[in-house]
């Protein structure tokens, strides 16, 4: 199991590193002990934590209310809580969500390689 990922009674719960105001919305990966994540969204009046919440629904494919910030409203380090899907099912899901942004990065370099 990742290190960012901590089994909890009533669901599991990440540790998150968020980047506001970055190029674009993505799941970076493992950071340490913590996932991180970048949002285009400013970290003025929540709306990077809501960017965070909305995108690490739809990488789980779970609800938005079944995502909640727990700790770290005004921090970049922050606990988020997900309900409703087992350990295993979040970190499937996260990796898979990691990896998809990963491919077309990976053909990026590909193709600015061969244009040297």
């Amino acid at each position: 199991m990742p290190a960012f990922l901590q089994v909890h009674d009533n669901g599991v719960c990440l540790a998150v590193r968020l980047q506001p105001r970055a190029a674009r919305n993505e799941i970076v990966g493992p950071v340490g002990n913590e996932l991180k994540i970048q949002v285009t969204a400013p970290p003025v009046d929540a709306a990077a934590n809501e960017a965070l919440l909305r995108l690490l629904a739809e990488a789980l494919a779970c609800p938005r209310g079944a995502v909640q910030l727990v700790r770290g409203t005004t921090s970049r380090h922050k606990q988020v809580a997900v309900r409703g899907l087992s350990p295993a099912d979040v970190a499937e899901r996260l990796l898979r969500a990691t990896v998809k942004q990963a491919i077309p990065l990976a053909r990026r370099r590909q193709t600015d390689t061969r244009a040297s």
